[in-house]
């Protein structure tokens, strides 16, 4: 559960790579030295890229620069999840985007990827139809296309950094306690009461260096990033139909009022509001249903 360097091989005469993974119960907090881009679709789910711990709903679509770490998009997630991940060589930009002056915005796009790019609106959603299609082009043609998704994001303003300093590999390596366990403890016990003493103790750290370590490591306090949990959480039972009331406690929250308050600082809305916005009953042979992906897809 250490971080890890992904060892990434490519096809013989290739630049890049195009893959569908699925970890889903994998905890891999890894970084590779390949520019990474990466959509994921899932009701609600979370992104850990350098020291960014953010939630997406619905889908993300990142860039991800080379020696970043971050964690698989689809560890924990118990709803259906879906994941497109183009993989480009390390030399990708050195070979082919440095030398040829008419791909200045995409050098810097790339140059800028250790940051973690995050797209949104109108981009992400033109880029992830033509990283559909070249997935089923020849080598050449998918090239050319992968070009043409680079020199979007290139030009695009619906762009959000993740990190404000460079969190490249460099900085994490020195990182000997396992974050998987302390993931995987918060997992277990976010619907109770997890004690910041007892993961200390299970980690073998003393309770303020565990804070301290806890704090450098992701920019959060223990208690923040249970309470962020736990408001994604709460948007996963929110969109199966869950009443306000039933989430609440459901995720480990004591006071209605407070889990309001709470909810809506992390996501500007309240649970109800944001209910009201995403789920989307729809009436399936007479019948009330949920739109599903599944469901979606066969419409």
């Amino acid at each position: 559960m250490k971080i890890q360097k992904e060892i990434i091989e490519f096809e013989k005469g290739k630049s890049f790579k195009l893959f569908a993974p699925s970890l889903k119960n994998c905890f891999f907090w890894h970084y590779h030295p390949e520019i990474e881009l990466v959509y994921v679709e899932a009701v609600n789910g979370i992104r850990h890229v350098g020291k960014d711990i953010s939630a997406f709903t619905d889908s993300d679509l990142l860039l991800i620069g080379s020696n970043v770490p971050h964690l698989n998009f689809d560890y924990g997630i118990q709803t259906e999840c879906q994941q497109l991940v183009l993989q480009m060589r390390e030399s990708f930009l050195q070979n082919i985007i440095l030398p040829v002056p008419e791909f200045e915005n995409i050098k810097n796009l790339l140059e800028r990827s250790y940051l973690g790019l995050s797209f949104s609106g109108e981009t992400k959603n033109t880029v992830v139809e033509k990283l559909q299609i070249i997935k089923d082009k020849n080598s050449f043609e998918s090239l050319v296309g992968l070009i043409e998704i680079l020199q979007i994001l290139a030009d695009s303003t619906e762009v959000k950094e993740l990190n404000k300093e460079d969190t490249r590999i460099k900085w994490f390596l020195n990182d000997k306690i396992r974050m998987g366990t302390i993931y995987d403890y918060i997992h277990e016990n976010y619907d109770k009461k997890p004690n910041v003493n007892e993961i200390a103790k299970i980690v073998s750290l003393s309770t303020p260096a565990f804070c301290r370590y806890f704090k450098k490591q992701t920019n959060m306090t223990f208690t923040d990033f249970v309470n962020n949990y736990r408001i994604n959480q709460a948007k996963i039972f929110l969109l199966k139909d869950y009443s306000v009331t039933e989430v609440c406690f459901q995720v480990g929250f004591e006071s209605l009022s407070y889990f309001n308050k709470l909810f809506k600082q992390h996501t500007g809305e309240t649970p109800s509001e944001f209910k009201k916005k995403h789920f989307k009953p729809i009436e399936i042979n007479g019948r009330i249903g949920v739109i599903t992906k599944e469901t979606a897809c066969n419409k």
